[in-house]
């Protein structure tokens, strides 16, 4: 590309501080389509900002990384290919994928191969294809947990392992997931659908989807809402204390049911419309919620 020099006007200029207004460097009334002082000022700002030499003209290497900071999550497909998507749009998927437990490696901003793999899982435990592109239905899916994501840290305590990553536990404990009424029974059965697509031989079903009745082995896990009946005898765990004890609060409720025959949990949910969700929504968040919390406690023992 031409370089665009200070005195510069146009569209292009415009385009530019365009861009920069959108960064926070410059405000909406300095978009005059006038290479003009104001826009030197916030164009050495954003060099300084993201390690460039500073410099008071567009060149091909600062278009570029203009282009790269201004992306939004959404605004492309992205997908695995050399060269690599690069951008704050893909900075802002691996940080959506690490919050929720799908661990992307170094959140760069580079659409490598642990991100795809990230998203493949990601995409595998919502019922989505796993093919490893984000495209608009993967976005559609982070955007409605965006409440589950948004300002927080990639993930990678030992107890919070993400059911993706946790997928032998899901055929090595045979648990039967059932609820009392509609709202609990489409949890459990979300949750049961979530471990058959993390892992096809998964032992971890609802009530359901069993062809046969639980023997005195299985764990059953009793899905509730505050406020239900429940036998003092039952050990139980309140879901509505969202920390990172979670997954160890239901290891330890497991460790004193397996003391009894058949052996029996309930998790309880603070109700059944989680932040301003519809059903559907709060019924997803709450089985992606408990699944982890479950294989996150199973993992306990390994």
């Amino acid at each position: 590309m031409e370089t665009i020099k200070p005195g510069a006007r146009g569209p292009a200029v415009e385009d530019i501080q365009d861009r920069l207004f959108r960064l926070g460097l410059l405000d909406a009334a300095d978009i005059t389509g006038v290479f003009d002082p104001k826009t030197v000022e916030a164009l050495q700002r954003f060099c300084e900002k993201v390690s460039l030499p500073v410099q008071d003209e567009v060149n091909a290497k600062v278009w570029s990384a203009l282009v790269d900071a201004t992306y939004q999550l959404g605004d492309r497909t992205l997908y695995l290919r050399m060269p690599n998507f690069h951008g704050n749009d893909v900075l802002q998927l691996q940080q959506a994928l690490g919050a929720l437990g799908f661990d992307c490696g170094y959140e760069d901003g580079i659409f490598g191969a642990h991100t795809e793999l990230a998203l493949r899982k990601f995409q595998m435990n919502m019922g989505l294809p796993s093919e490893g592109i984000a495209g608009a239905y993967t976005y559609e899916a982070i955007n409605h947990l965006h409440h589950s994501w948004e300002g927080k840290g990639p993930s990678h305590h030992k107890i919070f392992l993400g059911f993706a990553r946790a997928a032998d536990v899901l055929e090595s404990n045979a648990i039967c997931l059932f609820g009392t009424d509609d709202f609990t029974r489409e949890v459990a059965s979300r949750m049961s659908n979530l471990s058959q697509a993390t892992n096809p031989i998964s032992r971890i079903v609802s009530a359901d989807a069993l062809s046969v009745p639980p023997d005195d082995e299985m764990l059953l896990v009793h899905v509730l809402v505050k406020g239900d009946q429940i036998s003092d005898s039952v050990p139980s765990v309140d879901a509505s204390e969202d920390d990172d004890t979670f997954g160890l609060r239901i290891h330890s409720a497991i460790s004193i049911a397996r003391e009894s025959r058949p052996p029996r949990i309930a998790i309880i949910l603070p109700g059944t419309v989680w932040e301003d969700a519809g059903r559907d929504r709060s019924a997803q968040h709450y089985a992606i919620l408990l699944l982890d919390g479950l294989c996150s406690a199973l993992t306990q023992d390994l």
